[in-house]
């Protein structure tokens, strides 16, 4: 271990100091700084061996340094392999000598010891991509990194002493809301449900809390948006991932050293507005800025976001609170009305003891108001037995046959089919209208 560790050091040394020589960018050169970490591998290590009887192990002893000092001047270094790890849900360092991981929701400590200098090197490595500062006087940054994970770091004296930073991965990337069928998600009953409330335009709210999988959902929602559309999207860094082919991503700025320059969420919603979109997708709204998105969903502009709540009606109580953060003039009559008229659907998502996500309910709004409550209908729901069809019915039936969809047919319930798959209350719905989605298809293709 001792002579591995010697030899990494020495080729790292050797490494950099070329890199340097040459001007390369680690980052955007990879292939030319792997090329000369794998000759001054080599030659180090063939050097140190010599004749010796270590010879026979030369081979994979050469393989494993230059891993690693690879893993240290273009990844992550130490951190690399989680990265390299599709089951790795997030990362997180509450000191250098305790970093944890999330596998299904599940936590655990791993062996990995790092430096002071080390933790602060791999953030600013890690900020490099984003462009975004961390200082004294900035002492939150969030920023995205190449493989679209979240970064998230605070620094002392925010934090008692250490440097503390969580790295969100987004392992499950769906292309459509029916990939999140096949991971327990959803029933695909509800799933076409969905896909047709996207198509006709409803504007969708989805609700949960930390870490259930909200963005996970927007990004399966997204995926049966029509081609013919333009998506806009407004996050504060960017999480959304789509394969829309008319699609723009914005995200908010921080403010310079001079305090000049920032761009806050509620201002990318106004431009966004002027971008001819006929779609808008918020990313999370705190605060005011859901105000603007309830402007824009009134106005007729169909619109998606994610919101932190409870279950489905905490999630509208939310909606008719945060707009009033905007200013002492947005009285609270005006807000409840216009969530009422504005919203379709919230669709609520948790996570379970075994860290898996699935969606609780689907309840669609109304549009009427008894006592300065919204009522609610709710269309699916999970009350310990799966996502199962409810009575209710979503509001703009007109919507879905505009765009050729019957809700009745969309919602009916067959007869159940009895086979291995009613042992598990979150496997596919064998209730799913072929019809429907074949129809939802059609449309989305045009």
């Amino acid at each position: 271990m001792q002579q591995h560790a010697h030899w990494c050091a020495q080729v790292e040394e050797r490494v950099r100091a070329e890199v340097r020589a040459l001007r390369l960018d680690p980052m955007h050169d990879g292939t030319q700084v792997l090329s000369i970490i794998e000759r001054i591998g080599a030659d180090v290590v063939i050097g140190s061996c010599g004749t010796h009887e270590e010879q026979p192990s030369v081979a994979s002893d050469v393989a494993a340094v230059v891993t690693a000092v690879h893993h240290s001047i273009c990844g992550f270094g130490p951190l690399q392999p989680f990265f390299d790890d599709d089951t790795v849900e997030e990362i997180w360092i509450n000191e250098p000598g305790r970093v944890f991981v999330a596998r299904s929701g599940v936590s655990e400590l791993t062996p990995i010891v790092m430096t002071s200098a080390q933790v602060r090197d791999l953030v600013e490595r890690m900020l490099r991509w984003s462009g975004r500062r961390l200082d004294l006087s900035q002492p939150f940054v969030d920023a995205t990194l190449p493989d679209g994970s979240r970064l998230h770091v605070v620094i002392p004296d925010v934090t008692r002493d250490h440097w503390a930073v969580n790295i969100r991965r987004f392992v499950i990337r769906p292309s459509t809301i029916h990939d999140l069928v096949h991971a327990g998600t959803l029933t695909a009953h509800a799933a076409t449900f969905l896909e047709a409330s996207v198509v006709s335009g409803s504007n969708i709210v989805v609700a949960g809390g930390t870490q259930a999988g909200k963005t996970t959902l927007l990004n399966g929602l997204l995926g049966s948006v029509p081609v013919r559309e333009r998506i806009i999207t407004c996050e504060e860094v960017f999480e959304i991932r789509c394969n829309h082919p008319d699609w723009i991503a914005m995200q908010t700025r921080d403010a310079s050293l001079e305090g000049t320059g920032e761009i806050p969420l509620r201002r990318l919603i106004r431009e966004a507005l002027r971008m001819r979109p006929t779609r808008l997708i918020v990313g999370e709204v705190r605060q005011a800025e859901s105000l603007d998105l309830l402007v824009a969903m009134n106005s007729g502009m169909p619109s998606m976001s994610t919101l932190h709540a409870n279950s489905a009606r905490e999630a509208v109580t939310k909606l008719c609170t945060l707009p009033l953060l905007a200013g002492q003039n947005i009285p609270g009559d005006f807000v409840v009305p216009t969530v009422a008229s504005s919203v379709d659907l919230v669709v609520h998502v948790a996570t379970d003891v075994r860290g898996r996500r699935y969606v609780t309910e689907i309840s669609a709004l109304t549009g009427r108001v008894e006592s300065g409550t919204i009522e609610l209908a709710s269309i699916f729901a999970d009350r310990g037995e799966g996502l199962l069809r409810e009575r209710g019915f979503p509001a703009r039936v007109d919507h879905y046959r505009r765009h050729g969809f019957d809700v009745m047919s969309l919602l009916a319930t067959a007869p159940r089919v009895t086979d291995s798959r009613e042992s598990d209350p979150r496997a596919s719905d064998p209730t799913t209208s072929n019809a429907s989605r074949a129809r939802t298809q059609r449309v989305a293709a045009a």
